[in-house]
């Protein structure tokens, strides 16, 4: 699977960056992954605060999570220092449940997922059952069981249909740890009933970066994924043809944190704080290349 990702075009040099070693001026908004970009588990990561300050209100967080809503997660980021809209938060979770309601109206669903999921989905119209379900939507639930995974697969060995909310085994965790994710589940899902899911509604697809854009009213050539993911957030950023800073350990990383983006200026001293980025960071837009496979 390709990782490469595209430079924004538009005003501005050629090669993707700007004099003086600052954000290049094509760079309008920012799609920001959460988990392993922002915060791990409950601390907020070096730099989340920086850069989601130097965007103020263009940015918007596009995140695989299926265990909060907006609502929730926002207080929850708030907590750790992060003052994020919620109108600014694009959760799987919430994209599944909300495409469900819209497009399959008077659906029986059987939703395995966080408490917080389940008050979503009821308040978004869904039909909540535990037997005879039209679609068994699939999300990250720190409950499941012998018993939920044993309910999930005989519904989808009668004819319902899997959505899962998204695919990732694991996402970062403190001290170097990992966290199961619903791909862990979803592994489980289809060894015990052999059906793969109908449809996967997170990140590398795009149906979450082109809410996260719709959000902003923004254009994908003037847009940059950051995250920490080659397999999710650089896979699809280069489907839509947007740039993609990656942080963390994984190869392509251009920084440990989103605190490596940047290098503080002369002007970071006065009261309202500005970023120049990192040399690290200048080399990767110097280098990547508008193509996109």
């Amino acid at each position: 699977m390709s990782t490469k990702s595209k430079t924004a075009t538009g005003n501005g040099s050629s090669n993707g960056t700007a004099a003086n070693g600052e954000w290049p001026a094509q760079v309008r908004h920012l799609l920001v992954d959460l988990d392993g970009t922002l915060v791990r588990q409950q601390e907020a990561i070096d730099g989340a605060a920086a850069l989601l300050a130097q965007f103020q209100d263009r940015y918007a967080i596009v995140s695989n999570n299926s265990t909060h809503t907006a609502q929730g997660l926002a207080k929850r980021l708030r907590r750790l220092g992060l003052r994020v809209p919620p109108e600014r938060i694009v959760l799987a979770g919430e994209l599944a449940v909300r495409q469900l309601a819209q497009q399959h109206p008077g659906a029986r669903v059987l939703l395995i997922g966080s408490p917080a999921l389940q008050r979503f989905a009821h308040a978004e119209g869904c039909d909540l059952v535990q037997e005879d379900a039209d679609f068994v939507l699939l999300a990250l639930d720190m409950h499941f069981s012998h018993a939920r995974l044993a309910i999930a697969a005989n519904e989808l060995l009668r004819g319902a249909r899997l959505i899962a909310t998204n695919a990732d085994a694991t996402h970062p965790g403190p001290q170097g740890r990992v966290v199961p994710e619903t791909g862990a589940l979803l592994a489980a899902v289809i060894a015990a009933s052999g059906r793969q899911p109908w449809r996967v509604i997170g990140k590398p697809a795009p149906l979450l970066f082109e809410e996260g854009l719709r959000r902003l009213g923004a254009e994908p050539g003037s847009t940059v994924v950051v995250g920490d993911n080659p397999l999710t957030d650089a896979e699809g950023a280069a489907r839509l043809g947007m740039a993609c800073l990656l942080v963390g350990q994984a190869p392509g990383a251009v920084a440990p944190t989103v605190a490596g983006l940047f290098r503080p200026s002369a002007a970071a001293r006065e009261e309202t704080p500005q970023y120049r980025l990192s040399e690290s960071t200048s080399k990767v837009w110097r280098s990547v290349r508008t193509e996109v496979s």
